[in-house]
C-alpha cells in the first residue's frame, strides 16, 4: 500500500513538472546571429565571404526625410529593420512599405526600435521626395527613416553591411557598371549592430515572424 501512495505521489508531482518543460520547449525562440559565412554566398561581398564571426553593420551617414544626418549611432542600443526602395516603383516597394507601415505600427510606441529605408535611386529620391513619400505611408517622424545620400556609398552599405542582394537582383541599367539593386528583402538587426534575419517583405506571413523575432530580440538581456 505504501508503495502504491509513494507512486501516486511521483506521478502527482512528475506530471506538472514535465509539462512545464514541455511548454518552455515549445516557446519561440529568438533567431541566431547570422556572419557571411552562414548566408548565401552570392549575396556576400567576396571580401567578407568567409567571415565566420563578430560582423556587424558598418559606419553610414545620409539624410531622411527631414534633412537630418542619420547614422548608425542613431539606431545605436536599438533594435531596427532596414530596406532598400525607390519612391517611383511601381511592383514590389508599394506592398513591402505597406508591410512596413504594419511593422512600424506594432512598435509604435517602442523606443528602441527604428525603421530604416534606404533609397536605391537617389538621383531621383532628394530629400523633398522621400519627404513626399514618407508622408504617404505614414512613417512616424524619428521611428521610420527614409535615407538619401551619393549613390556608391548607399550601395556599398547594402554589399558589404546588409547582403541584401543576389547577383539576379541586380539589374542592369545600360552602361557597363552600372547597377540598381531591386530586392524585396527586409534585414532584422539586433542591438550590437548583428544580423538576426531576413524576411520577405511581400510576404504578410514573413513580416508576421519578423514582427515576433523583434520582439525577442527586445527582450534579450
Amino acid at each position: 500500500m505504501k508503495r502504491v501512495i509513494a507512486i501516486g505521489i511521483i506521478l502527482i508531482i512528475a506530471f506538472p513538472v514535465a509539462y512545464y518543460f514541455l511548454q518552455r520547449g515549445s516557446e519561440p525562440k529568438a533567431p541566431k546571429v547570422l556572419n557571411p559565412i552562414d548566408l548565401n554566398p552570392e549575396t556576400v561581398d567576396q571580401d567578407l565571404l568567409q567571415v565566420g564571426q563578430g560582423h556587424t553593420i558598418g559606419e553610414f551617414s545620409f539624410q531622411n526625410q527631414d534633412g537630418k544626418i542619420i547614422g548608425l549611432n542613431d539606431v545605436k542600443n536599438k533594435v531596427f529593420v532596414a530596406e532598400y526602395f525607390f519612391t517611383t516603383c511601381q511592383t514590389i516597394c508599394p506592398i513591402m512599405n505597406n508591410q512596413m507601415q504594419r511593422i512600424q505600427e506594432a512598435f509604435l510606441t517602442e523606443t528602441d526600435f527604428s525603421i530604416l529605408s534606404f533609397t536605391v535611386n537617389p538621383e531621383v529620391d532628394t530629400i523633398e521626395q522621400i519627404k513626399r513619400y514618407s508622408q504617404q505611408h505614414n512613417a512616424k517622424p524619428g521611428k521610420w527613416h527614409f535615407l538619401t545620400g551619393k549613390k556608391d556609398l548607399l550601395y556599398a552599405v547594402a554589399r558589404k553591411s546588409f547582403f541584401l542582394l543576389k547577383k539576379s537582383e541586380v539589374e542592369n541599367q545600360g552602361d557597363e557598371g552600372t547597377d540598381f539593386i531591386h530586392t524585396n528583402n527586409f534585414v532584422l538587426i539586433d542591438k550590437k549592430q548583428r544580423i538576426r534575419g531576413y524576411y520577405d517583405g511581400t510576404n504578410p506571413k514573413e513580416v508576421d515572424k519578423l514582427i515576433q523575432d523583434a520582439k525577442l530580440i527586445l527582450d534579450e538581456k
